[in-house]
């Protein structure tokens, strides 16, 4: 189950979000879709501008996507949710570890796609929220070859920017995607099984 999780059309999808997500290292608090656009023209820049990464350099590619991308993303609130009515049973030690994999696995999923990204272009759709808001959802396609595909964030503003905390690709929201999985995986192997397939999976994935 877990290891057809992610599909390569999936996975093509997933770099065209790596792409769009944002770095998030100011004091300020910038608008999340102004936040977006700028961001994802600098990621883009540099996988055009880097012929190793263009190359297949996963090394450098996961160096990328770890420093740029994944200190922007609510790693918490993204397993707590993905593993659902689970989480709260699990441990703190267990609640460590399946962040921990389930982060290894998405910057892997999205560094092994990233060598994928070469001439899209991202476009925000209309924004609207209030000041006040504290849970927003930018709306983005990404154009290129063949049909635009939708792509949209959920953040939220916390003390040190917005983060991510779910991605929509085509009408799939990612957190919905892994939980009925996980939900599997932990109904027929419990917490630690489900750790341990991760683990594997990520473990075959850096042999590879």
């Amino acid at each position: 189950m877990l290891s057809s999780l992610i599909s390569r059309r999936t996975a093509s999808w997933l770099a065209a979000a790596l792409v769009a997500a944002p770095l998030f290292a100011q004091a300020d608090i910038t608008a999340p879709d102004a936040l977006i656009k700028q961001m994802s023209t600098e990621v883009i820049d540099t996988v055009k501008s880097d012929k190793a990464i263009q190359g297949g350099d996963i090394s450098k590619i996961i160096t990328l996507v770890d420093t740029k991308v994944m200190p922007n993303v609510n790693f918490q609130r993204m397993t707590a949710s993905a593993v659902g009515r689970h989480w709260r049973a699990a441990t703190p030690d267990q609640q460590q570890r399946l962040q921990a994999e389930f982060k290894t696995l998405l910057v892997r999923t999205y560094s092994g796609a990233l060598t994928q990204v070469k001439d899209q272009v991202i476009q925000l759709k209309p924004y609207r929220a209030g000041a006040d808001d504290t849970e927003v959802v930018v709306r983005t396609e990404i154009k290129g070859k063949g049909e635009p595909i939708q792509l949209d964030y959920r953040l939220e503003k916390t003390p040190a920017g917005w983060k991510i905390y779910d991605v929509n690709v085509l009408g799939v929201w990612l957190v919905e995607q892994y939980k009925n999985s996980f939900a599997q995986e932990i109904g027929a192997i419990g917490i630690d099984g489900l750790i341990g397939k991760l683990a594997e999976k990520n473990k075959a994935a850096s042999k590879g």
